[in-house]
């Protein structure tokens, strides 16, 4: 497979870097080109529109997402304890683009909500083969809890006590979903 020019990656990076900290109104083709280090001729070589940018940013998602599902179908500790142990914003590629994208559905974007439903979906059925349909949902919610709390606490200023803290939920999440299950 060839490789994806490089300016292609940093329009698509700047797109979603822009999503994540200004919103998809002010992630404008202009802006998009500025922070890639683009020209808007550059730009709309590799994206003729912001159209074109936001499928290439679902599809980097698809990609990121399916290969953390075959992760958590191959944990050694289980898929219940992967989904929560790995639902702590650590800044990474996935986490990025789930935000980034999560601007997108708050104005509507229908293929971007379509995409996390699968996405969702995913996760429970791999989570419903190993602890059952409604048990699946439990954990789902607890990890999005889990997520959406360490996202927000996250970032500039994060400390070790807060590290701390955020490992002792995940240690009590899991024994509340061992709990659960027996």
């Amino acid at each position: 497979m060839p490789r994806k020019p490089i300016a292609r990656d940093a329009v698509l990076d700047a797109f979603e870097a822009l999503l994540i900290e200004v919103g998809e109104r002010a992630a404008t083709l202009d802006a998009v080109a500025k922070r890639a280090g683009v020209s808007k001729g550059g730009l709309l070589y590799h994206f003729p529109n912001k159209e074109a940018m936001i499928s290439s940013l679902l599809e980097r998602m698809d990609g990121l997402a399916a290969l953390d599902i075959e992760a958590m179908k191959a944990a050694p500790e289980g898929a219940a304890a992967f989904f929560i142990k790995s639902s702590l914003w650590a800044d990474t590629p996935l986490d990025r683009v789930f935000v980034a994208a999560t601007r997108l559905a708050e104005v509507a974007h229908e293929e971007t909500r379509r995409r996390f439903a699968g996405i969702q979906q995913q996760w429970l059925d791999v989570l419903a083969e190993e602890v059952g349909p409604e048990m699946a949902k439990a954990v789902r919610y607890m990890g999005d809890g889990l997520y959406f709390n360490a996202m927000l606490e996250g970032g500039a200023g994060d400390t070790e006590v807060k590290a701390s803290a955020r490992s002792a939920d995940v240690g009590a999440l899991l024994a509340a979903v061992e709990r659960l299950r027996n």
